[in-house]
Formats: C-alpha cells, sequence, structure tokens
C-alpha cells in the first residue's frame, strides 16, 4: 500500500501484472478454498480463463456446482480486464450483476473472458466527455463438453478521471 492515496488503494498498486495477480487470486482465501482456480491472464490484459472443480465442499444439496460458487468463479474479472485495459485515466466499477441458471453443473466449469478492441472504443468514445457510462459484458460458464451451465451479465460503471 506504499502508493495508495484515498480510496485508490488496492494490494500492490501500480505494480500488478497479469501474472502476479493470477497468483495473488489463486491464493486469495474465497477463491482457495472455493475451488476457483484463475488458469489463465492474457498479458495484454484481455482474456482470462477461469475453473470452477466440483468438490464435495462446494456442491449444492442435489449434488451438482452450487449457484453462488458459479457466480463467484466470475465476479472480479469483467471489471479487472476492462480497468486495466483501459489503463489508469479511467476508474471502472462495478455497478449491476445477474445470473441465469442453465443446465446443471455435474462437473468441473470453465468461464473464459474477452474484451474486444470494440468494447474499449466504445466506452472510450462513450467517457470522452466526462460522462459516467454504464456497460454491459456476458461469459458463459460452460461444461467440459461445451454445454452452457450459466450465463453471467456484469454492468460496469465507467467513467474519465477528472484532471487534478
Amino acid at each position: 500500500y506504499s502508493q495508495c492515496r484515498s480510496d485508490e488503494c488496492l494490494p500492490m498498486a501500480g505494480r500488478m501484472t497479469p501474472a502476479r495477480l493470477k497468483l495473488w487470486v489463486n491464493w486469495w482465501p474465497p477463491f482457495l478454498f472455493g475451488g476457483i482456480r484463475v488458469l489463465a491472464i492474457a498479458d495484454d490484459w484481455r482474456t482470462a480463463r477461469v475453473q470452477l472443480k466440483l468438490r464435495w465442499y462446494n456442491r449444492n444439496y442435489v449434488g451438482t456446482q452450487f449457484g453462488g460458487a458459479l457466480f463467484s468463479m466470475t465476479d472480479p474479472f469483467w471489471m479487472i480486464l476492462v480497468m486495466e485495459s483501459l489503463g489508469p485515466d479511467y476508474i471502472v466499477w462495478d455497478k449491476a450483476a445477474e445470473i441465469e441458471f442453465v443446465t446443471p453443473g455435474r462437473g468441473d466449469v470453465y468461464a473464459d473472458f474477452k474484451v474486444r478492441d470494440e468494447d474499449l472504443a466504445e466506452l472510450r468514445l462513450a467517457a470522452a466527455g466526462g460522462e459516467k457510462v454504464l456497460r454491459w459484458f456476458a461469459v458463459d460458464v460452460h461444461a467440459a463438453d461445451g454445454s452452457i451451465v450459466a450465463r453471467v451479465r456484469k454492468q460496469l460503471y465507467v467513467r474519465l478521471k477528472r484532471q487534478r
């Protein structure tokens, strides 16, 4: 926290790399003890792959993936990827979320995130005048065979930082 200023403090602020974030998140207790594992984060912050292993401690009453764990495995990634892709001139926060359960997760499941150049261009253009921008991003949680287990949508708040 040596570089912290007011509410902008994050662990290892200013020095985070995709490899360091992957290591940190994989040891973060909610992911570590939830069976969630970050498999990859691209060096350019544009993609990430996350796995949720089905274990005795994250099964629901009927023995399939617990819905809270399905949501947790997707929770921080749109915000982090968009924030890092846009750069330090932008504020990015989670604003809203929704999840639709499609089929029971009977084994390990995966989520693949991809921030497109078009998404970033749209956000930069919409936020150029200093207005807040609300934008939805979606990811499917899928089984190893490709079948969809859940659809998750996150709404991000994006704004250009005010000049000091």
